[in-house]
């Protein structure tokens, strides 16, 4: 089910055009890092995440349909995925990102697998 994977839900809270950078990440066992970038591009939002310390200088493309929830007043935003499913993950590619559109969809593939619904 990767058709819903790149927009947003309704329920998000998210409205097009707010700044998320720097926002703070939660999955749904504990904080995986800040985000680095994002797009509302429609069909194809999604949320860059640096993940520190946590997982060594890596960065991780989250699609915005594995947002649950976005606070602006404590600026974070809550993803149903855990730590795991998301160490898991394809990591983020900068190069291919942008003009792959295979990579976009393994991704969608991934999360799709793995995302509650």
């Amino acid at each position: 089910m990767t058709e819903n994977m790149w927009g947003y839900q309704p329920t998000t809270g998210h409205s097009a055009g707010a700044s998320l950078v720097g926002y703070k990440v939660e999955a749904t066992d504990g904080s995986i890092g800040k985000v680095d970038k994002h797009s509302d591009e429609v069909g194809s939002s999604y949320l860059v995440v640096d993940t520190g310390v946590w997982i060594f200088g890596k960065h991780v493309l989250l699609p915005a349909g594995t947002v649950r929830q976005i606070d602006a007043a404590e600026e974070k935003i809550y993803v149903d995925l855990t730590k795991d499913q998301i160490k898991g993950a394809p990591e983020f590619d900068k190069e291919k990102h942008l003009g792959d559109t295979g990579y976009h969809q393994s991704a969608g593939e991934y999360y799709g697998k793995h995302r509650r619904v």
